[in-house]
């Protein structure tokens, strides 16, 4: 957790010292000036800029988690820039004054004293505030780059209690610490930490479309670099540097810090002193200081104002988090039933809304939140049950939207539309058709039926070496046949039975690898590489040789429904990843890597005829996929030597962990594809 609380730590560390050391001179000042009964207006103005700061970290919290993802990103991105701008302007008016921070407040105590305790509050609010909204926006920034990590609310909290005690140690005299050395130091780190949160906030604004260039990667060592090492979570964590940057974030880095730290760094030389400073002349009893002005009397209680600074600032965050984030329509019960859809429905506000939708009917309904127009769909529930009720959130924006209740048995329903007047901005998913699949079925079939003449052919090879006894050759052959069956996506049930024949495991077999039902692939592979004899795997090669056979035979009449061909662009790798890169599947060839890479090749078959459906739907998926894939295959390529595949469970686990992690990143970026093809009911 260290890696994520020590940029939190050092600004905590340095802005509490700022706020503190302000404070300190503020209340030294008072106490010279024996008025030592105007510190409860100091306190007030720094409680009142505590809870400033503190309800302004409220609001970006509560207002973001309102947000649709993008929006996040791109909200977070700016604040992150914002952030950087603030913390540069904070390293360099602080190298810059202080050194004459003390005489300036001194000044500033000194008027407020003439004119009122209203200025005194004001002028150790204005004081610690700023510092205070700095510290909140660069921790939320900071926290929003470690994700759900705790370390940089535990870092700051470490650095203002650690501030606090040297400010105490400062103002009865009992640390001494040249503070221009100090801010001058942490400045150059700060300088660099801010780099990288420039650059994490520029890949934001990347994530959320406000930026182009979001796969222009000019650095990807993903492939080379152990994610979850320790130097690499440090570095990442401390730096926001991360293994894969676009080239935005690289020029944005490299120049700010080149241009940055120059300027700071001819900024110390030009201010630094050429002789020894004479020393302050040391502080005058309280008895000698002249008498301020004394506080004036009031009727007014002493905790009306502390609580007021404090509960207004609070009143107000809380108003702006009610009226930023949307208006709940989870207060709409939406009745659901064979004969009446949406009852109840009336238009939302723009914004993330949650609807609870109650089943009255007696079946089963797809429910799905629709622009009547296009039949765009913006929200779905599947299988709401008679007499249920459950929540569909949806982010809705200015438009016309309906309920469009489909039933197990019977015709599907629509609501009556109603009108969303305002801005913002909805991602519906355009429905797809089994006619919209038809072509890309046909392709992948087409694909496939060549694969299997291939696959046929290989297998006779495998046959003939085998019956012939070349074992050596056979077990060459083996591998490429079983690699050309691997790349045509044989994933939960594509080829129904004769998967089973052809590759099925000897798992849950009462004789296991010795079971007389233990054919295929996997068969032979475990006699060729257990040194069995040609006599007894003549045999199962000439079962595997006539269920391919038949397979192929089988294939062009075999029921594949269109909607499945989506759900193997995710399915192939799930399989992919429980039982190759598992190594479950070996059988003593040590070949999974081999056959990882043979479904990567399906899967982007299967993209590829899908390509014209996901580009029109979501355009920045197969981008993104087609880096993750070359990412995976740059690995498998890395464990390979010819014809020879290093064993899963031979590969270092710095490589084993890399590759897991690329696939399922992969997968990841991978799972919309179902929900965005799938084929919706609407009769």
């Amino acid at each position: 957790m260290w890696d994520d609380a020590f940029p939190s730590f050092l600004i905590g560390l340095r802005e509490g010292l700022e706020a503190g050391l302000i404070v300190s001179i503020l209340v030294a000042t008072l106490v010279r000036a024996e008025a030592r009964s105007r510190l409860p207006q100091v306190w007030t103005g720094v409680l009142a800029a505590i809870a400033v700061a503190m309800s302004f970290g409220a609001v970006l919290t509560f207002t973001a988690a309102s947000m649709p993802q993008t929006a996040q990103e791109a909200f977070g991105g700016t604040l992150s820039v914002i952030a950087v701008a603030f913390v540069t302007a904070m390293v360099f008016w602080m190298r810059r004054s202080a050194r004459n921070l003390s005489s300036e407040l001194k000044q500033k105590v000194t008027g407020a004293l003439a004119m009122g305790s209203g200025m005194l509050v004001l002028t150790s609010f204005l004081a610690v505030g700023r510092e205070g909204l700095e510290t909140a926006l660069f921790l939320w920034t900071t926290a929003q780059a470690a994700g759900e990590s705790a370390g940089p609310l535990t870092g700051a909290a470490i650095g203002l209690v650690l501030a606090a005690g040297l400010c105490w140690g400062l103002y009865r005299r009992v640390l001494k610490i040249n503070l221009t050395k100090f801010f001058t130091a942490t400045g150059v780190v700060l300088i660099v930490i801010a780099a990288g949160v420039l650059g994490y906030g520029l890949r934001d604004l990347q994530e959320g479309g406000v930026l182009p260039g979001r796969t222009a990667y000019a650095i990807d060592l993903a492939g080379s670099i152990d994610a979850g090492s320790w130097y690499s979570t440090l570095v990442q964590g401390v730096f926001n540097l991360m293994p894969t940057m676009t080239w935005l974030q690289v020029v944005a880095y490299v120049g700010y810090l080149v241009v940055v730290m120059t300027l700071f760094v001819r900024g110390v030389r030009a201010t630094a002193p050429k002789s020894k400073p004479k020393p302050e002349p040391a502080e005058r009893p309280a008895t000698e200081a002249p008498a301020g002005p004394r506080p004036r009397t009031g009727r007014r209680p002493a905790w009306v104002i502390p609580t007021a600074v404090v509960a207004v600032p609070a009143v107000i965050a809380g108003l702006a988090v009610a009226l930023g984030r949307p208006k709940p329509a989870g207060d709409q019960t939406v009745a659901v039933s064979e004969t009446d859809c949406g009852k109840g429905f009336t238009a939302p506000a723009p914004g993330r809304q949650t609807f609870r939708m109650h089943n009255t009917g007696r079946q089963a309904s797809e429910v799905y939140l629709v622009d009547p127009s296009t039949n765009a769909v913006y929200g779905e529930i599947e299988g709401l049950a008679p007499g249920t009720t459950r929540d569909l959130v949806a982010t809705v924006a200015g438009g016309t939207y309906a309920w469009r209740c489909v039933p197990a048995s019977g015709r599907a329903v629509t609501s009556k539309p109603v009108t969303v007047r305002g801005g913002g901005a909805a991602k519906p998913v355009t429905p797809v058709s089994e006619q919209d699949l038809a072509g890309p079925l046909k392709a992948y079939k087409a694909y496939v039926g060549h694969g299997l003449d291939t696959l046929v052919g290989q297998t006779g090879t495998l046959r003939r070496d085998i019956e012939g006894g070349h074992l050596d050759k056979a077990r060459t052959d083996w591998l490429t046949a079983h690699r050309t069956y691997a790349s045509l996506g044989a994933a939960y049930g594509t080829f129904e039975d004769f998967d089973k024949k052809i590759d099925g495991r000897a798992d849950g077999l009462p004789g296991g690898e010795h079971d007389k039902d233990f054919t295929g692939f996997l068969r032979l592979e475990y006699g060729l590489w257990h040194g069995q004899s040609a006599k007894e795997l003549t045999g199962p090669a000439r079962q595997l040789d006539t269920d391919a056979a038949g397979l192929r035979k089988a294939f062009p009449s075999q029921d594949f429904d269109p909607g499945d061909l989506p759900l193997r662009a995710h399915e192939i790798l799930e399989n992919t990843l429980q039982f190759e890169l598992t190594g479950d599947t070996d059988e003593g060839s040590g070949t999974n890597l081999a056959t990882a890479d043979a479904n990567l090749t399906g899967t982007r078959e299967l993209l590829t005829v899908l390509e014209p459906l996901l580009t029109s739907r979501s355009p920045r998926l197969l981008p993104t996929v087609d880096t993750d894939i070359d990412r995976v295959r740059k690995l498998l390529d890395a464990a390979h030597d010819g014809d020879h595949w290093t064993p899963v469970e031979k590969l270092p686990a710095a490589d084993r962990q890399r590759l897991d992690g690329a696939t399922g990143q992969l997968l990841e970026d991978l799972a919309p594809v179902p929900d965005l093809l799938e084929i919706r009911k609407s009769a």
